[in-house]
C-alpha cells in the first residue's frame, strides 16, 4: 500500500459512506416502495394481474422477476473483463463512478415510469440493477486496500450499517411525501413515489461524491501501457487460474452461489410475496421491510462480533440454518403476525450473512495479490448469476404451479446445497484458531 495507510478511520469511514449512498436503490427500489408502486400500476381495476410487454401476454411480477434476471445475466459476463481492466491500470474508481452514475441516472427515470410506460419503466429497472451491481465490484474491491485482516469482518459490517441507516433516512423521508402530497405540492400520491425514485438517484450520486473524493486514485501506481482491454483479459485469466487451484475460494465460491440464490431472491420478492400472497396493504409492506433494514443493521453488528469468537465459517454456518428454517417457516405463513415474525429473522440474519459473506472472501484472497478487483470480480459476478437463478426459478415455478409459497420453499434447497459446500471449506483464516 502506498497511497493510504490501512485502517485510516477517515479513509474507512467515506469507504462506508458508499454503502450509505447506493443502500437507498436496495430498498427503495428493489425492496420496499417501487414493487408495490409496481403491483399497483401493473394491476387491473379487476385484479387482472396479466400485462402486455413486447407483444407478450405476462403475469405482471413473473415480469419483474425475469427483468432482474435479465438485469444480472447482461452484466454477469462484463464484470471479470472490466475488473481485469481494472486491476491492469489501478482506475477502480472510474468503473465505480461509471456504474453509479448509471444505476443513478436510472433510478432518476422512473420518475417517468407511469401504466401507459410499462417498457421504459422496465428498461430502468434493468439500468438501475446493472448500475447498483456493477458498482459494488469495485467498492468490495477496495476493503483489502483499506483495513488489515483483522479489521474485514467489522468493516465490512460497519459499510453494511451505514446502508442500512442510510437507506431508513431517505425511506422515512419518501414516506413522508407519499402519506402528505398535498402538503408538499403533489397532486396526488403516485406523483409523489414516483418522485421517490427521482430522490434516489440524487441521494445516491450526491453522496458517492465523499468515497470518490477520499478513495484513492491507482494505489499501487501501476503504469499500464497500450492494449488495455487485452491485458485486462490476461489479468482476470491469471485469477481465474488462481481460483481453480485454490481448492478453499473454490468450494467457497460455490457455497456462496447457492445460499445467495436464496437471500438475494427473498430480498428482491419479499414485499411481492407480502401483498400477493397475504393481501397486505402497501403501508404494511413498507413498514415491515423497514423492520427488516433496522434489525439488518444490528445483526451485522452481531454477527460479526459472533464470527471474532467463533470464527466465520460457524458464523456462516449458523445463519445458512436459520434461512432454511425461515424457508420452510414462510410457507407456512397465513396471516400479518406470522409474516412480522419472519420479517424480523430475516432481519437477523440478512445483515450479518451479507457483510459476512463479503468479509470472509477478503480473507481467503491470497496476500500478495493486488488484483483485488478482478478476485472480487468472481465473487460478484457469482452473487449476480445467484440472483438470475434464484429470481427465475421463483418466477418460473410461480408462474408453474400458480403460488408463490411454492416458490418460496424451493428456497430452502438452495441453502442446504450451500451448507454441504460450505462445510468442505477448510481454510484456517475463517475458522477460530
Amino acid at each position: 500500500m502506498t497511497e493510504i495507510q490501512l485502517n485510516n478511520p477517515r479513509t474507512i469511514t467515506a469507504w462506508c459512506m458508499y454503502d450509505w449512498a447506493n443502500s437507498v436503490y436496495s430498498l427503495v427500489i428493489t425492496s420496499a416502495i417501487f414493487p408495490v408502486y409496481y403491483q399497483a400500476v401493473t394491476t387491473a381495476a379487476d385484479g387482472n394481474d396479466k400485462v402486455s410487454f413486447l407483444g407478450l401476454e405476462v403475469v405482471n411480477s413473473v415480469l419483474y422477476s425475469y427483468s432482474i434476471s435479465f438485469a444480472f445475466l447482461i452484466i454477469a459476463p462484463l464484470l471479470p473483463l472490466l475488473s481485469g481492466v481494472a486491476d491492469y491500470t489501478g482506475n477502480k474508481k472510474f468503473f465505480m463512478k461509471l456504474f453509479c452514475y448509471t444505476g443513478g441516472l436510472a433510478c432518476m427515470g422512473l420518475y417517468f415510469f407511469t401504466a401507459e410506460s410499462l417498457p421504459w419503466g422496465i428498461f430502468c429497472v434493468i439500468m438501475a440493477c446493472i448500475g447498483y451491481s456493477g458498482s459494488f465490484v469495485f467498492y468490495d474491491a477496495f476493503l483489502p486496500e483499506i483495513a488489515s485482516e483483522d479489521k474485514f469482518d467489522k468493516t465490512s459490517a460497519r459499510g453494511y450499517s451505514f446502508g442500512y441507516y442510510g437507506s431508513v433516512i431517505m425511506m422515512i423521508i419518501a414516506m413522508i411525501f407519499i402519506l402528505y402530497p398535498s402538503v408538499f405540492g403533489f397532486p396526488s400520491a403516485g406523483v409523489a413515489t414516483r418522485f421517490s425514485f427521482l430522490m434516489v438517484g440524487l441521494w445516491w450520486i450526491g453522496f458517492a461524491q465523499i468515497p470518490f473524493a477520499r478513495l484513492p486514485d491507482n494505489p499501487f501506481h501501476l503504469k499500464p501501457g497500450k492494449q488495455k482491454l487485452l491485458k485486462g483479459y490476461y489479468e482476470i485469466v491469471k485469477v481465474w487460474h488462481s481460483l481453480k487451484e485454490n481448492r478453499d475460494i473454490k468450494f467457497y465460491i460455490l457455497s456462496y452461489f447457492f445460499y445467495n440464490m436464496g437471500v438475494q431472491t427473498v430480498m428482491y420478492l419479499a414485499a411481492t410475496f407480502g401483498a400477493k400472497e397475504l393481501h397486505l396493504p402497501d403501508f404494511k409492506l413498507i413498514a415491515t421491510v423497514l423492520l427488516i433494514q433496522l434489525v439488518a443493521a444490528v445483526g451485522a453488528n452481531l454477527f460479526a462480533r459472533f464470527s471474532s469468537q467463533h470464527g466465520n465459517k460457524f458464523a456462516l454456518l449458523t445463519m445458512i440454518c436459520i434461512w432454511i428454517v425461515i424457508c420452510i417457516g414462510a410457507y407456512f405463513v397465513y396471516n400479518e403476525y406470522q409474516f412480522y415474525a419472519i420479517a424480523f429473522a430475516v432481519g437477523v440474519v440478512m445483515g450479518g450473512i451479507q457483510s459476512l459473506s463479503r468479509a470472509t472472501y477478503s480473507k481467503l484472497i491470497p496476500k500478495n495479490s493486488i488484483n483485488h478487483a478482478s478476485y472480487f470480480s468472481f465473487f460478484d459476478v457469482t452473487q449476480n448469476l445467484s440472483v438470475v437463478f434464484g429470481t427465475f426459478s421463483y418466477g418460473l415455478i410461480e408462474h408453474v404451479t400458480g403460488s408463490m409459497r411454492n416458490s418460496t420453499l424451493a428456497l430452502a434447497s438452495y441453502f442446504v446445497v450451500g451448507l454441504v459446500l460450505l462445510l468442505q471449506v477448510k481454510a484456517r483464516t475463517i475458522q477460530k484458531l
